[in-house]
């Protein structure tokens, strides 16, 4: 459990620094202040967390695939 919340933490971050390094850069406190007008495709202030937990999903798709054969092929 513990691992996976530090996953969806280390998303977020790297999320959040790849998309909006100009503003983390130059103007930090104002853009996360401004996290609640925020509106990126209609989901407004939430919009991190959805796409944070989009990406969780597509990176958890393959670890539970392979998670399966793992334990296939050692019985």
């Amino acid at each position: 459990m513990k691992r996976e919340l530090l996953y969806l933490g280390l998303i977020f971050v790297v999320l959040s620094f790849i998309i909006h390094y100009k503003e983390f850069l130059s103007f930090p406190l104002e853009h996360i202040q401004n996290l609640q007008d925020a509106g990126a495709y209609g989901f407004g202030f939430l919009h991190p967390l959805l796409f944070t937990l989009l990406v969780y999903i597509i990176l958890l798709i393959p670890r539970i695939i392979i998670k399966i054969v793992k334990k296939l092929t050692t019985k």
